[in-house]
């Protein structure tokens, strides 16, 4: 019997087929609690973050829902099996972003999926939406130790501008602001 005329009968087989992860452009509904938690488990972890830093992931992404306009900011999610499994965000909209900025924030791929150049289709599809804003450049905030994600800011060009001891994230980390001159 063909699976699907197993699964009609109530009968799932126990090796699933492969299913290929989805590229999603815009709000939809869970998506906020969606991103919130796979960056806190990621992040709790890899680098032992705790409440700290997903009550302020959790806060921040809630201010910018609150602000979101497609017209100047992109959200782009990987769905996989009905649950994201990545993630990032060009926040157009941010009233702290200097001289007019974008920033790029929230990226992150689901340990399931690293490796596939999720990541660097996901950074290529937000740098191509942020060139045609007529903005003057882009920046973002991360930490040293994030090899992965380091690489690909380095093959797109983004320049690494300041770096301090911080605790932003709850922990003490090497905190470190890239730029990418978009004009």
């Amino acid at each position: 019997m063909h699976a699907s005329g197993l699964a009609a009968c109530g009968i799932l087989p126990l090796v699933q087929p492969a299913a290929t992860p989805s590229l999603t452009r815009g709000w939809r509904p869970g998506l906020l609690g969606d991103v919130v938690g796979l960056q806190a488990r990621c992040y709790a972890k890899e680098w032992g973050f705790g409440t700290f830093f997903e009550a302020k992931l959790a806060r921040e992404m809630s201010e910018f829902a609150g602000r979101y306009d497609p017209g100047q900011d992109l959200i782009l999610s990987v769905v996989l099996h009905a649950r994201t499994a990545g993630s990032i965000t060009i926040d157009g909209s941010d009233p702290a972003a200097p001289e007019r900025f974008l920033h790029l924030r929230w990226f992150i791929v689901d340990d399931s999926l690293r490796e596939r150049g999720i990541g660097r289709a996901l950074l290529d599809t937000c740098l191509g939406f942020a060139r045609v804003t007529g903005r003057p450049g882009i920046y973002l905030w991360t930490f040293a130790g994030l090899e992965a994600a380091r690489r690909l800011y380095d093959a797109a060009g983004f320049q690494l501008v300041e770096e301090r001891v911080g605790t932003t994230w709850g922990t003490q980390v090497a905190e470190q602001r890239f730029v990418l001159a978009l004009s």
